[in-house]
């Protein structure tokens, strides 16, 4: 087996939930808070956009780049939120927002060179970077602090054993702990030196504050983005990477070499989601939801004793301190899963600085998420009796 590949690392929210498929099979009723997935519809303007690109044949290859249409909607959107000028020749549309990980890791870096992470981070960060021989150098973070950089943090770890890192890799709103990045650090980052590679999946999931994109504050970023989180379109699989104008050649050669273009009906689909008017306010709903959830999730977590410095106000994602169990997250997200019927997410799944935290994903029903909260206040009650 190739070296790289062996040495990639279980997704283990994934584990869980399939953990969690095989009790549902024996008939036994599980509460899923493990998986970040949306559990809305699309807009609806969504799917008639699809099933009329079904009947007008709109079924073959398109451009590499992705439709010009939807490459122009996406450049008038990010003028819209951000203030900031791309043109659509930036833009890659992709198969979802993790091929778009991948041609950006790929067109930055190579064996041996280093790219900072969070420490948590999202947990498919460094199986990227290590499927391309580079260095994730995962840097530790503060709870307080949203588990983000600081500027004075990361300063001190771009040059390490003698190799300077090549790109910083940041997401705001963040996966796992669903908080925002300071402005004034993200703006300093940002002026550091290396590539910044934004993730922006979470970008409209924002219940307080506002999320700022990186190329508000430097032209040397790769912004990564997609459809499934705000537009609830996680099976669409479509997503986009916007780059310096001097990559996007070698991420255009890539793209017809690995996946020749993004689905043609998802990204029909996916024009509709940024050019129908009504899609906002179906977002909007959605978002308000999420935000009651949120504020539900965080109050009843806090009784539980299982609380966070740093309050969650984006993604859809509470990351939960349970270092008084005294038990390692994995073990305990199983056994919250065998005894009581609640996924979790281990917060090892995200990096050594997440463990002795579980993940909980209020992208669930508020009557799933008030049922989850009492079978974990029923299960803590028989802990804290073992």
């Amino acid at each position: 087996m190739n070296k790289a590949c062996a040495a990639i690392t279980s997704f283990l929210v994934m584990d869980i939930l399939e953990r969690a498929h095989a009790l549902e099979a024996q008939g036994r009723r599980v509460i899923h808070l493990e998986i970040g997935e949306p559990d809305f519809a699309p807009p609806p303007p969504v799917s008639e956009a699809a099933a009329r690109a079904i009947r007008d044949g709109e079924t073959h290859y398109t451009h590499s780049l992705g439709l010009p249409e939807l490459r122009a909607a996406i450049c008038a959107d990010y003028l819209e939120k951000y203030g900031v000028t791309v043109c659509p020749d930036q833009i890659v549309v992709t198969s979802g927002t993790s091929p778009a990980m991948l041609l950006a890791f790929s067109v930055l870096l190579g064996q041996g060179d280093a790219a900072c992470l969070t420490d948590p981070h999202y947990a498919c960060y460094p199986n990227f970077l290590r499927l391309l021989g580079a260095i994730p150098r995962t840097i530790p973070t503060r709870e307080e602090n949203g588990f983000h950089f600081t500027p004075e943090l990361l300063a001190a770890r771009l040059v390490q054993d003698g190799v300077r890192a090549s790109a910083v890799v940041v997401n705001s709103p963040s996966n796992p702990a669903g908080a925002l990045m300071d402005e004034a650090d993200f703006a300093a980052v940002c002026r550091l030196g290396p590539v910044v590679i934004s993730d922006e999946i979470y970008h409209g999931l924002v219940y307080r504050g506002r999320a700022r994109s990186a190329l508000e504050f430097t032209d040397n970023c790769f912004v990564l983005n997609g459809f499934s989180k705000l537009y609830a379109m996680t099976g669409w699989r479509l997503g986009y990477v916007i780059a310096p104008p001097r990559y996007v050649a070698a991420l255009q050669r890539l793209q017809q070499n690995l996946f020749i273009c993004a689905g043609s009906v998802a990204q029909w689909a996916g024009l509709a989601a940024l050019t129908e008017p009504s899609v906002k306010d179906y977002v909007a709903a959605m978002v308000a939801t999420y935000d009651e959830r949120r504020t539900y999730l965080v109050a009843q977590l806090r009784k539980l004793g299982l609380g966070t410095r740093a309050e969650p106000t984006g993604a859809f994602y509470v990351l939960a301190n349970v270092k008084h169990l005294g038990r390692d997250s994995l073990s305990l997200a199983y056994d919250i899963l065998d005894k009581a019927c609640l996924g979790v997410t281990p917060g090892i799944d995200f990096g050594q600085g997440a463990e002795g935290y579980l993940r909980f994903s209020y992208a669930n029903s508020l009557e799933n998420i008030e049922e989850g909260m009492e079978r974990l206040k029923k299960y803590l009650e028989n802990f804290s009796k073992e």
